[in-house]
């Protein structure tokens, strides 16, 4: 049985006051929750100050990251390698998200590379997917999460896929307010699933395909309900460490 995974994307948000804090009450709401893999990925400044809060939390909080370069060290000014990450204590990545696809105009084969590169390094690439508004009333979405996913597929087999994480964002459903239905949601992440398991059917069964958009406390359960939705990517709620907690808690009772 898959274990679902909840994750929260801080984005360009934080202090240190505030990566302190958040930490804290985050582990403060999660004593006694199990069946759950937590996850918090701060901007990179602050990796350092997480890790240090996280190695006396008393739960198992995981650290990630936003983002990688594809280059281990060099004259990349303003990049941060895997293996800076790794040094950290970071080990889920997040690569692929649309802000990065939009303002930095990352491509498929770009993102696939990062996917490669994260592989590489014994990091677990978090690989963000999903459609614009346009696309979704087009009837378009299924199709491009598939050419998202192949990108990775056609020059590392289906095989990469393993121990890796997928998360499906509608893009219209980001930080909007937004959110695809459950039974929307669900359809869409059975056919990334079944795109995945024309390939591999032991790859699609075992990967991790997280929902992501517009997540909150009152409606995480209502996904997690679906079979093929384990876990969710969460932006502005994962700010808040009882908001955050509670959508982790949804997702233990759904795998209970």
């Amino acid at each position: 049985m898959r274990q679902p995974v909840v994750m929260g994307n801080w984005k360009l948000n934080g202090s240190k006051e505030m990566v302190a804090s958040l930490i804290k009450g985050l582990d403060a709401e999660l004593n006694g929750v199990s069946g759950v893999t937590v996850a918090i990925a701060p901007p990179h400044l602050y990796l350092d100050l997480a890790e240090q809060v996280l190695d006396k939390a008393a739960n198992k909080i995981v650290l990630g990251a936003q983002n990688v370069d594809l280059k281990d060290s060099g004259a990349f000014t303003g990049d941060v390698s895997p293996v800076m990450l790794k040094d950290f204590g970071a080990t889920h990545i997040i690569i692929g998200h649309s802000e990065r696809r939009e303002y930095h105009n990352e491509s498929d084969e770009y993102v696939a590379e990062k996917f490669a590169v994260l592989k590489a390094h014994g990091l677990v690439p978090v690989l963000c997917i999903g459609e614009t508004e346009a696309q979704n009333e087009a009837g378009e979405t299924e199709a491009v999460c598939a050419r998202q996913i192949d990108a990775v597929i056609k020059t590392q087999g289906v095989e990469a896929l393993d121990g890796a994480i997928i998360a499906y964002e509608p893009i219209w459903a980001i930080g909007t307010g937004k959110a695809a239905t459950a039974e929307d949601a669900q359809r869409i992440h059975a056919s990334i699933r079944a795109h995945i398991a024309k390939e591999s059917a032991d790859v699609a069964e075992k990967v991790i395909i997280q929902y992501g958009g517009s997540v909150k406390p009152e409606n995480a359960a209502s996904y997690f309900a679906q079979p093929d939705i384990d876990g969710a990517l969460v932006g502005g709620a994962s700010l808040d460490a009882v908001s955050f907690a509670a959508i982790a808690k949804a997702a233990a009772e759904a795998n209970a």
